[in-house]
């Protein structure tokens, strides 16, 4: 089979290579799935990079978590009644060698959710990491019913869904942070009911206007290192900071700011959701696509040989939306 494959880190266009591999074949409990699409990562392009490890951890790694296509083989104990299903699939490459830029992936069979009909590939490609991440920040805890919402970066990948999931999920009012008028659309679009400027505009001073002076109850944010001690002003009291993600390792707590106002912060990544946690976003994310209620913002379509010129766009921060792979 194809696939795009590295064997050090660096940058895309040196490390990245087509190579030749043997197709896999399904062992017991597993999937084999024939992709079409393979989406592109902001964790995966820095795996790649060399930014978490320079040494990469496995002698060959075929990048990439998240992906789609069809099941065309089975392992033992698996129904053959799921060979042709359409699906898409999560963690494809997370402590594991082999990724979906490729023509094939084996997984563990819940690994492979079926995708429902009217669902395009290219979205699917895009549920895995964007739109999980999105749903968990979501529904952790007690959920947004009620609450009043702040999703940074409303226009990025998460934040696009975190929109949309915490509007079709009770919220009584979402805002999203913004840094163009391009973006503020995009994210009324996905339903923001009102976006602060953070390029132009006081965040805390609007925040606390949107919200007649009270607060979010919740903060979705997308990076602890730049905006944690700029979050907790913002924050109602009793509220709480939902992160999956930092532009550093390590962060400071501002700890006087957090405890006066009994705030709660929440971190987690996606790879390692409890199985409870993930069952249940698989399962509110499967009844929203089987209703048509979510959009889908896929920014760049590219063959699987361009798959360092994806990295790159990724790697940009200028991409607004989901890159994918086209997997012929």
């Amino acid at each position: 089979m194809r696939a795009i494959a590295y064997t050090q880190t660096g940058a895309a266009a040196d490390v990245l290579k087509s190579v030749d591999l043997p197709t896999p074949e399904p062992a017991a409990g597993e999937v084999r799935v024939r992709l079409r699409w393979s989406g592109v990562n902001p964790s995966d392009v820095k795996s790649r990079a060399g930014l978490r490890s320079k040494v990469p951890a496995f002698p060959q790694i075929v990048p990439h978590s998240d992906g789609s296509g069809e099941i065309d083989a089975v392992g033992a104990g698996v129904s053959a009644s799921r060979v042709g299903e359409r699906v898409w699939v999560w963690n494809g490459q997370w402590q594991r060698a082999h990724g979906t830029a490729a023509q094939f992936i084996v997984l563990p069979a819940a690994q492979a959710v079926p995708l429902p009909e009217g669902v395009s590939g290219e979205a699917g490609a895009c549920l895995g990491i964007p739109a999980l991440t999105a749903l968990h920040a979501v529904l952790t805890g007690c959920g947004v019913a009620g609450q009043r919402v702040l999703v940074a970066g409303g226009a990025g990948a998460v934040g696009h869904y975190a929109l949309q999931f915490a509007r079709k999920l009770g919220a009584a009012q979402v805002v999203a942070t913004v840094s163009s008028d391009a973006k503020a659309e995009l994210a009324r679009t996905a339903g923001a009911d009102q976006t602060i400027d953070y390029k132009r505009e006081d965040v805390a001073v609007r925040a606390l206007a949107l919200t007649g002076g009270s607060g979010f109850d919740r903060i979705i944010e997308v990076d602890a290192a730049a905006n944690l001690a700029s979050d907790l002003p913002l924050l109602a009291p009793g509220g709480e900071v939902v992160v999956y993600g930092s532009g550093a390792p390590e962060i400071a707590l501002p700890f006087f700011p957090a405890i006066v106002k009994n705030a709660t912060l929440r971190c987690f990544i996606v790879y390692n959701l409890a199985k409870a946690d993930r069952e249940r976003a698989i399962a509110t994310l499967t009844a929203l696509l089987a209703r048509g209620e979510l959009q889908h913002n896929v920014a760049e379509r590219l063959p699987l040989a361009d798959c360092a010129r994806a990295h790159q766009l990724v790697e940009s921060g200028k991409v607004i939306g989901n890159v994918v792979l086209r997997i012929d």
